[in-house]
């Protein structure tokens, strides 16, 4: 087998053009080819192949990488279809390159979240179950009992499934943290609803090791620290994960 040749979702994340899973619907949507043939899911290429998408030519990057933190505001879709949603994070953050946000935050939600032309951290990202830490600091619309914290804590019916056990902690009457490792839809939001309580504000205050820092609608870069410590912790939970 030729070594050289990678799988194509693999090539676009490391050309900086968007994660493997956001790769395979353009595949599976025909809008990828290869030497003019229309892209198979598994299909593989070399940096001799020409690959385009949307007839446009993907050129491998070298390894000149962003990783940004940005507030989100309220409002704000995070989303790269630049088209369909004219309040989405690309426009907003207006980057001079093309990046992509890794994960989500609802639109009616604000706070941390990391975008980068990075394919690979996305997927390892958002593969890192046993590290990957979210923390948020959520205010509801009636009193925080103890029988919601622990309720909330040791796990809630949603989405057919019931959510792992997490960290809650109440800061006032009105107001919680929680630290999850999951990423449910909508998921802080649906297990207040199941309890009874509207969310009226959630805000999210750190993604692994990476801390908000910045005030609302404003952008920085990681700093070699803060890269180097999560590829540490990338790299524990891929040995975890593996075993």
């Amino acid at each position: 087998m030729d070594q050289s040749k990678k799988r194509i979702n693999k090539y676009l994340s490391e050309a900086g053009y968007c994660s493997r899973r956001a790769a395979d619907k353009l595949i599976l949507a025909g809008r990828v080819t290869i030497n003019g043939t229309t892209a198979e899911l598994g299909s593989k290429v070399d940096l001799n192949d020409l690959v385009l998408v949307d007839g446009k030519s993907i050129i491998k990057k070298d390894d000149n990488y962003v990783y940004i933190a940005f507030n989100k505001p309220i409002g704000i879709v995070c989303t790269t279809d630049t088209k369909a949603e004219k309040d989405n994070i690309i426009d907003y953050i207006n980057f001079p390159i093309r990046i992509f946000p890794i994960g989500r935050l609802d639109k009616p939600s604000e706070g941390l979240i990391l975008l980068t032309n990075d394919g690979d951290i996305v997927n390892k990202i958002l593969r890192a179950r046993n590290n990957h830490q979210k923390e948020y600091v959520v205010r509801v619309n009636r009193p925080i009992s103890q029988d919601f914290v622990r309720k909330m804590s040791s796990g809630i019916p949603i989405l057919d499934t019931v959510t792992q056990p997490c960290t809650v902690e109440k800061v006032n009457k009105f107001t919680f943290r929680i630290i999850l490792t999951q990423g449910l839809n909508r998921q802080i939001r649906r297990m207040c609803e199941y309890l009874g309580y509207d969310v009226t504000k959630l805000k999210r205050i750190r993604i692994m090791n990476i801390h908000l820092d910045l005030p609302v609608g404003k952008w920085r870069n990681l700093t070699a620290t803060e890269l180097n410590k999560l590829n540490a912790l990338l790299a524990d939970s891929s040995k975890i994960n593996e075993s």
